[in-house]
């Protein structure tokens, strides 16, 4: 399946636009790890794009979000690796994250909430005035964009990424398609 297949997909099932915008900064910061670490791009961009493509179906239900999801993208085609990925993000299930792309799936899905909570809290709501740094300092603020995981970002050190390193790699990434994130 190609990715604007994949997009068709996620378009027609996925109603929340916010969550949607989500993944596809999840998307975004995926293919710019790859790209660091020379791995396959289009593989690493795909499990960013899918990893939550159950939520609606699943209600919220972390007991059964990103099993139908890893289930729902191999019946699109992707790889078990990538499926693997998709059900290991979401710790509920105890699945350990092995491989780099599941470990880099698991700090990169919470980093685009304290990002996209950095951009909106700017008088112009975009992303082109955010600074890693002040992006560091919101990382410490436990109150701020309470809902991203700071253990799960800082688990960027399991890939061989040093926090900062991982803040301007995602900032980045996710500036690249600031138009397509409306920020």
């Amino acid at each position: 399946m190609t990715r604007e297949e994949v997009l068709d997909s996620i378009q027609a099932n996925v109603e929340n636009r916010n969550l949607v915008k989500h993944m596809l900064a999840t998307e975004a910061i995926m293919r710019a790890m790859a790209r660091r670490f020379g791995e396959d791009e289009e593989e690493w961009a795909m499990a960013g794009l899918l990893h939550d493509i159950d939520v609606e179906l699943t209600a919220g239900d972390m007991s059964s979000h990103s099993k139908l999801g890893a289930d729902l993208a191999q019946e699109m085609g992707v790889s078990n690796a990538v499926a693997r990925a998709i059900l290991c993000h979401n710790t509920v299930h105890g699945v350990p994250c092995e491989t780099k792309m599941e470990k880099a799936l698991l700090c990169a899905d919470p980093m685009t909430g304290l990002i996209t909570a950095a951009a909106l809290v700017r008088p112009d709501k975009k992303l082109a005035g955010v600074e890693a740094k002040s992006i560091k300092k919101r990382f410490k603020e436990k109150s701020f964009a309470a809902g991203a995981d700071r253990q799960q970002i800082a688990g960027c050190s399991q890939v061989e990424l040093e926090l900062d390193q991982f803040i301007q790699l995602s900032l980045q990434a996710m500036k690249g398609i600031a138009e397509e994130l409306g920020l």
